[in-house]
């Protein structure tokens, strides 16, 4: 089996590959001080949960946003399952072209959902990763990351009007039913949620038509569906983008 991770900003994601079947997945929230031993021990218990164990894990990829956690990863899985495991970076071949004037500045995870988008859809196509921070990014039906765009998440703006506002209180992410409320807490939920599908069905048209006009949007992350209710942009939600990539990239490079 293959073991992969994406390391996000508010999430660690794990999934385990069988052949090309992700068998199962699971997160654990974010910390920034958590050793190699809490991720270990927490990854050996949900492995026995399954009737698995360290044994069973043939290879490890992993795809990163926090450099400062890099080596508790690497320390994780060389203690507990004696694999030094492969990061997502310069020299991993992924098999596509990033047209990017710094290609080292490009988050693993916009190149792990490139790949995925691209090799599972197919292009041209813009994926759109509802994160802590949203990120878009658009493949060229060559397979080429043309750049994006980037703009703070939906529950990172939410926090931003709470936090600096002294009477607003903090409010569940929840669609109201209409627009136009009557209270502060539903005026708050229709200015947040609707407010971010005008951000994004723009980006998307502007997007689009810089493409070309017809292009495929591919949507992950845990707002996806909200959103993706809301507008017709969207033509697939796919929450487990970033794994499938992350197994994809492993394929082209097992021989190495």
């Amino acid at each position: 089996m293959i073991f992969v991770l994406d390391a996000g900003n508010t999430n660690l994601k794990f999934g385990l590959f069988e052949g090309d079947q992700l068998r199962n997945s699971w997160r654990m929230a974010t910390k920034e001080h958590v050793t190699s031993d809490e991720i270990g021990i927490k990854n050996m218990s949900f492995l026995k949960y399954l009737g698995l164990d360290a044994s069973d894990i043939e290879d490890i990829m992993i795809s990163s946003v926090i450099p400062s956690m890099n080596y508790t990863f690497e320390h994780m899985c060389r203690t507990y399952f004696k694999i030094k495991p492969t990061f997502v970076g310069p020299g991993v071949k992924t098999g596509i072209n990033i047209l990017y004037d710094n290609p080292k500045e490009l988050g693993s995870d916009r190149i792990v959902n490139a790949v995925a988008a691209y090799e599972n859809y197919g292009g041209p196509c813009i994926t759109v990763d509802f994160g802590t921070a949203t990120s878009f990014g658009c493949i060229s039906k060559n397979g080429e990351f043309l750049g994006g765009a980037i703009c703070p998440g939906i529950i990172l703006s939410s926090n931003a009007l709470t936090n600096n506002t002294a009477k607003l209180p903090r409010v569940e992410l929840v669609k109201p039913e209409n627009v136009i409320n009557k209270n502060t807490v539903q005026n708050m939920q229709s200015g947040i949620i609707y407010g971010y599908v005008g951000q994004v069905e723009y980006i998307l048209r502007k997007m689009k038509k810089e493409m070309g006009g017809n292009v495929k949007v591919i949507a992950t992350g845990g707002m996806a569906n909200t959103i993706a209710s809301e507008t017709d942009s969207i033509d697939i939600i796919d929450s487990l983008l970033t794994l499938k990539g992350l197994y994809i990239i492993y394929k082209k490079n097992r021989s190495r």
